[in-house]
């Protein structure tokens, strides 16, 4: 029998019996083809539904796959009714018309059908929710009311997440029955319906304290966010265990590195120490670079309980005035933390660094050190800049970091010439009072001490994924890929609209032609503005099997090796580095983890996206909160974004705000992609990325996170030769008024706020210190 009729015959039986599960023998002896021939055709059609993905095989039993011909994806909602589909980072959302997206929220994970195909390359499809199969709300954040007019509700919750505010959450007494004004977390039982669109009904389980109290507003975006912010006590206990010292037992087949003259260097009010460095020059005129990194992984072991509650967080979380740690205290601050002259357990890597900058020996392998001093970044930031007070202080040291000051040098200018993309944005600190209000927010700098720190991290990381990459066994990385052709082509495009072109071909982007354009534009008008927009066109960066190297960085091997105490995929590497030097590289040893790398990629990714996501919106509320009483006053800022809707607007501390288009009277304004510009219609006045301009803040929302402003002097913006044709009466016609407005609604899914922010790993590296870059 032809394939093509038995897969037919076979898929039409698996999906009339969807609830079961056939082995091939099944199937081949329903159909009677029990011939060795037969069965194996009956086996090679089953594998190619398999394939095609109409059938699911489990443990040699096949059944049919209920999402065949369906995508699956995560909701995307908008204000306007309608929604996005996100199911593919290379491909086009689906378009939900408001009637078919069956009430999904924010967020959702959804079964989708296609409704009409995608119009044009650069337009998704238009789709149908079929299923909702699972929902990002299942658990809720807010302010409880006691009272309510439905029946049988006890009250209502105001959430105190921005994508589902527009919500109204109704409490039953199935739950506890908490205080009025009482932050609550409670399970949702019932979600939006075509009766009930707008509404949610749920039960409380927990009560965490009231809305005015110290803390508050901080820990309900850690709930809404969904991180632990708790440790069970098992985990606690767990960890008690763990001495506070290094026994000698413990020295056993470590190499003892214990006089040699380690240093760490980190902010002063760093607590969990997970790197110490020491450098000398060699008599070949090449230089020695040791990277220590404590030995997490030697207290916890995989598949205990404080492992697992790690690999649930994923990351530690930084917010503006605490620190959620992914290990116990007792370990991140404690026998993990490399506190100076006590011994501590490491994983370290050893490299000869040549002058050109290249990694020409090295060695990893297990060590017991002793930090010999506690460096801070300012101090040593006074030593390189030639503070004789300071380098006194430190005499013994001053002269090795001087030489590390060298071999930065030397690192920095090996990454400028292979192409690495440089981006060095602005981040602020957010001072807190002791109930913690913000009162202040100042630049943190980077002097030439985080940046040499960054630079060794880097040597680090690079050196350990070239190893394993050439040994061709599984290991864990840090990917960052190549932008898109279509996410290249449109920012060459805008590049050259502004008359920088970038030299070379969009679907063989590199980093070197993005330097070369940043070199090209330094100290332009349009600086920031392609800065923006080349950030934009980034991919994100991920954790990842597959060596396909790191774009930013113009590196092609790197990983993350260096932070264990707060990372669980440089955890994880370690453990694979003793795993391999224990075990070999052969076939059985490789078998360990060859299956679990890719879902500890997934997962890991994701619980550090959601990081990124918490540290965001605390840093908003605070912005947002340190911004109440400057209502009425001006401010200098900057255009950060200009969008359909209007302007954002950066302040020179940071904080961020909105000028709406509602505000723009000056003259009727309008979109040009091309260009990203606002340009009014009259007036021929433009606002662009990186335009300097006076606002008024207008007002201000801490509990949606947002500031808004007002231009104080629109008169003094540029004009422009640039002319936009009316929606509805230049080029484009009456009749074609609807279709553009939808197609910019389409275009307009992802423009927002948050969107200039984080698709680069450097741009999110800076957050805390420089060890977190890349």
């Amino acid at each position: 029998m032809a394939l093509e009729q038995l897969k037919s015959q076979i898929g039409g039986f698996l999906k009339a019996n969807r609830e079961q599960a056939f082995t091939a023998q099944n199937m081949a002896d329903g159909m009677r083809m029990n011939s060795a021939a037969a069965y194996q055709e009956v086996v090679n059609a089953m594998h190619a539904l398999v394939r095609d993905g109409e059938a699911i095989e489990t443990d040699g039993q096949f059944s049919y796959n209920v999402n065949a011909g369906y995508v699956i994806g995560e909701y995307r909602a908008n204000d306007k009714g309608f929604g996005f589909v996100k199911y593919d980072s290379e491909l086009p959302d689906f378009f939900i018309n408001p009637e078919n997206t069956l009430q999904a929220m924010q967020g959702d994970t959804v079964r989708v059908s296609t409704v009409k195909p995608a119009p044009a390359p650069d337009r998704g499809p238009e789709g149908k929710v079929e299923e909702i199969l699972t929902h990002a709300f299942e658990r809720v954040v807010g302010t409880f009311s006691l009272g309510s007019e439905a029946k049988g509700m006890i009250g209502e919750i105001k959430l105190s997440d921005k994508k589902a505010m527009g919500f109204k959450v109704l409490v039953s007494g199935d739950g506890l029955t908490p205080n009025d004004g009482q932050i609550v977390v409670a399970e949702v039982s019932r979600f939006p319906d075509k009766i009930h669109p707008r509404e949610l009904v749920a039960a409380v389980t927990e009560t965490l304290g009231y809305k005015d109290e110290p803390g508050m507003d901080i820990l309900q975006i850690v709930y809404a966010k969904k991180v632990p912010s708790e440790f069970p006590q098992a985990v606690l206990d767990d960890a008690a265990k763990i001495p506070v010292d290094v026994p000698e037992s413990d020295w056993a087949g470590r190499e003892d590195l214990t006089e040699q003259t380690l240093v760490t260097i980190d902010g002063a009010d760093t607590k969990d120490i997970d790197d110490a460095v020491v450098a000398w020059k060699l008599d070949n005129g090449n230089y020695h670079l040791g990277v220590h990194i404590a030995d997490v992984s030697h207290y916890v072991t995989e598949g205990s309980t404080i492992d697992a509650e790690a690999y649930t967080r994923g990351t530690s979380v930084y917010l503006t005035d605490r620190v959620i740690p992914m290990l116990p205290r007792n370990i991140s601050n404690g026998i993990a933390s490399l506190n100076p002259n006590v011994v501590r357990l490491a994983m370290s890597a050893e490299m000869e660094i040549n002058p050109e900058g290249r990694v020409v020996n090295h060695r990893l392998h297990t060590s017991v050190i002793k930090s010999h001093a506690r460096m801070t970044y300012d101090a040593v930031n006074k030593i390189l800049e030639g503070d004789v007070f300071v380098q006194e202080e430190y005499a013994q040291l001053t002269p090795m970091f001087k030489v590390m000051g060298e071999l930065h040098e030397i690192l920095y200018n090996m990454r400028k010439q292979r192409g690495a993309i440089e981006f060095d944005a602005p981040e602020a600190q957010i001072i807190v009072d002791g109930e913690g209000k913000a009162i202040d927010i100042k630049l943190r700098e980077r002097g030439t001490a985080e940046r040499m720190i960054e630079s060794f991290m880097l040597a680090a990381n690079e050196t350990v994924a070239e190893h394993f990459d050439k040994l061709e066994v599984p290991f864990l990385y840090r990917i960052h890929e190549t932008p898109d052709e279509e996410r290249a082509k449109s920012f060459f495009e805008f590049a050259k609209a502004l008359g920088h072109p970038v030299y070379g071909d969009p679907s063989k982007v590199t980093p070197g032609m993005l330097q070369q354009l940043m070199a090209d534009v330094a100290g332009d008008p349009a600086e920031q503005m392609i800065s923006t927009m080349m950030l934009r066109a980034m991919k994100q960066a991920k954790y990842s099997p597959d060596p396909v190297g790191h774009f930013g960085l113009g590196a092609s091997y790197y990983t993350h090796f260096t932070s264990p105490i707060r990372r669980y995929p440089d955890l994880t590497v370690h453990r694979l580095i003793k795993w391999y030097q224990s075990h070999g590289y052969g076939v059985e040893a490789q078998a360990k983890y060859a299956d679990k790398l890719g879902q500890i990629g997934e997962d890991t990714s994701t619980r550090e996206r959601r990081a990124i996501d918490t540290e965001r919106d605390v840093d908003a509320l605070k912005k947002a909160e340190y911004m109440l009483d400057k209502v009425g006053l001006e401010f200098d800022g900057v255009v950060n974004s200009a969008l359909k809707f209007g302007l954002f607007i950066s302040l020179e501390n940071t904080v961020e705000g909105l000028v709406h288009i509602s505000n723009l009277t000056d003259d009727h304004y309008e979109y040009d992609e091309s260009h990203a510009a606002l340009i009014g219609r009259s007036k021929h006045r433009i606002f662009q990325i990186g335009q300097k301009v006076r606002v008024k803040v207008l007002r201000v929302n801490k509990e949606e996170r947002t500031v808004d402003f007002i231009l104080v002097d629109p008169e003094s913006a540029p004009t422009t030769d640039i002319r936009v044709a009316s929606k509805t009466n230049g080029k484009f016609g009456k009749g074609r008024n609807r279709e553009e407005r939808r197609k910019n609604e389409r275009r307009g899914k992802s423009e927002g706020p948050r969107q200039r922010r984080g698709n680069l790993d450097a741009k999110q590296g800076q957050k805390r210190d420089a060890k977190r870059n890349f």
